[in-house]
């Protein structure tokens, strides 16, 4: 999808230039990129009065993280198994019972683990 054209009052043409001291242009480059915005958008937020709010962008390429999700959509095939059997009429028997409680604690250890991994991601081990 292609940028629609900005109109002619919209097109910032104007440039201001501003000497800064090397810690001036650090504290710039922080807060701007606390808040994951280039230099000018930041200063255009300060400048209109805008209210500037992070933006945040997780990103975790882990191996636990990828198998954890693999489980969960393995567990999550299984109760769609069993959701089907029920609803086209399945007969409740105790062993499919046990199963769908052996899913829901699947489900449940599962969420334990992401919860410390996340912990430890973030330097919280007290998150679980």
């Amino acid at each position: 999808m292609a940028p629609r054209e900005k109109k002619e009052s919209e097109k910032r043409k104007n440039i201001v230039c501003v000497k800064l001291t090397d810690i001036e242009l650090s504290i710039l480059d922080q807060h701007a990129d606390g808040v994951r915005l280039s230099r000018s958008e930041y200063i255009r937020g300060l400048i209109l009065n805008k209210k500037i709010t992070a933006k945040y962008q997780i990103v975790i390429n882990s191996e636990d993280i990828r198998e954890l999700l693999m489980q969960y959509g393995k567990i999550g095939s299984n109760l769609n198994q069993i959701a089907k059997y029920f609803n086209t009429g399945g007969e409740r028997s105790i062993a499919m019972e046990e199963e769908i409680h052996h899913c829901l604690a699947d489900l449940f250890s599962l969420r334990k683990e992401i919860l410390k991994l996340a912990g430890d991601l973030n330097g919280n081990r007290k998150t679980y």
